[in-house]
């Protein structure tokens, strides 16, 4: 158990080098500098050159990479280049606006697929099979941020029941307040989800159905309901693990565009509007941040296997 521990760490560190390398690499390769983000921005070359020297982004690459290495490892993710201000403390005042969305998107999601997903595999061929298949596929087919404008345009400006932006009104204050703003964001990001959760689900159901010890307990008179949630749900929970640990890194990135539909003050906002600015080094921490969040999702499920696989315990 340690040895696995150890090793996966050891693995997550590389894959974090890896993700700012690669990061690094693209985001200085592409053409243009921060100050030429605005064309309407006129400043002399002796001023430039001083801008770039006071940043240090006329050294060469690899020196800059590596100077920007060692200040990440103790704790320093630099200056915003827009902003003048620390990364770390921006970072502080979106990451829970984030988190707060994809966690209630995720747990929406899961919510709802699991119950429609043991139904479907449960009715199937029959019409609710149909019904909760269609709904999936129509989910899967929309965009997140036509989903988004549809929801605002609806909810917003012609039933006028929920705010069409932002995360609390002014003046007002409270949950009720908090989760009038969350209900369109949240829904948008967890369609995507639940359509590919509910047909997982459906899938893994249908297989331990089909499985000789489900067919033994019906043979012995074992109610469906009991069958169901004592040797099928248990079973076919496991894979599951993967599937929310694997959805992590798409829920970031759709809420990256969420945000940016609703004005959302989370970190996805964020790195659009400092990638269309060039902020290189609010674009490398929230990179950074965001691959450590994904990383520990990942390892975390790997732990929860060896915790509810004995099969895994024994490879391992």
């Amino acid at each position: 158990m340690q040895k696995f521990v150890l090793r996966r760490l050891a693995e997550t560190c590389i894959v974090l080098l890896g993700v700012t390398l690669v990061t690094f690499l693209m985001m200085h390769l592409a053409p243009g500098q921060p100050l030429q983000a605005n064309p309407e921005l006129r400043l002399d070359p002796t001023a430039v050159e001083r801008w770039l020297q006071l940043r240090e982004l006329d050294k060469p690459l690899a020196a800059q990479y590596l100077a920007w290495l060692s200040r990440v490892c103790t704790g320093n993710l630099g200056i915003s280049l827009l902003h003048n201000r620390p990364v770390l403390d921006m970072i502080r005042e979106r990451l829970p606006a984030t988190l707060l969305l994809t966690g209630s998107s995720l747990m929406l999601g899961l919510g709802a697929a699991l119950p429609l997903g043991v139904i479907a595999a449960a009715k199937e061929g029959k019409p609710a099979d149909g019904i909760i298949d269609f709904i999936s596929l129509c989910f899967i087919s929309l965009p997140g941020f036509w989903l988004g404008m549809i929801l605002i345009m609806v909810f917003s400006y012609q039933l006028k029941l929920l705010p069409a932006a932002g995360m609390v009104t002014p003046g007002e204050s409270g949950m009720a307040d908090l989760f009038k703003h969350m209900a369109m964001p949240v829904s948008v990001l967890a369609a995507g989800t639940f359509a590919y959760y509910v047909r997982y689900v459906r899938f893994a159901v249908l297989e331990i159905l089909n499985q000789d010890f489900v067919r033994t307990a019906k043979a012995k008179g074992v109610p469906p309901a009991l069958i169901l949630c004592r040797h099928v749900l248990p079973n076919a929970s496991i894979p599951l693990v993967t599937l929310v640990a694997l959805s992590i890194p798409f829920l970031f990135t759709g809420a990256s565009v969420t945000e940016y539909v609703f004005s959302w003050p989370g970190m996805g906002r964020w790195i659009i509007t400092a990638t269309l600015s060039r902020d290189y080094t609010v674009i490398m921490a929230v990179n950074l941040i965001i691959a450590v969040l994904v990383s520990l999702a990942n390892l975390s499920a790997d732990l929860l296997y060896l915790v509810f696989d004995p099969r895994v315990r024994l490879r391992e």
